[in-house]
């Protein structure tokens, strides 16, 4: 396979990984603001409470990271929120250098794939790459 193969494929993996974690990240903040899918522990959420951020954060910017618009801006706040997350909420309930052992090993994949789109950008099928965008 040709370095020119590989590159094009690698744009297009790349742009697959945007999608299904942007989708999946998603649903954390569809279930925090519009209950689907359903979480008993968000019924009582406050919008303007940081749970509410969180899920306004994921909503919003996963909803333009899973377009391929503005990726590299959405990516880094994600990054941001996952890495807040990691620190407040799971670094705390064991050692931060075992996340498997305190809950937080879902926080530091979306953190260190959301920081991975903020440098690389969002990959073939954006709406970034349409208007040609650099950043």
């Amino acid at each position: 396979m040709s370095k020119g193969n590989c590159q094009m494929w690698s744009s297009y993996a790349q742009a697959a990984l945007r999608v299904v974690s942007a989708y999946a990240f998603m649903l954390h903040g569809a279930a925090k603001l519009l209950h689907v899918p359903h979480v008993a522990g968000y019924d009582n959420l406050q919008l303007f409470s940081l749970i509410g951020l969180a899920g306004v954060i994921e909503l919003v910017f996963g909803g333009l990271l899973l377009i391929g618009l503005f990726t590299r801006v959405a990516a880094i706040i994600m990054s941001g929120e996952m890495a807040v997350a990691y620190f407040m909420a799971h670094a705390s309930r064991g050692n931060p250098l075992f996340p498997f052992m305190n809950g937080g090993e879902a926080a530091v994949l979306y953190c260190f794939i959301f920081l991975f789109l903020a440098v690389a950008g969002g990959g073939a099928c954006s709406i970034d790459r349409l208007r040609g965008a650099r950043w």
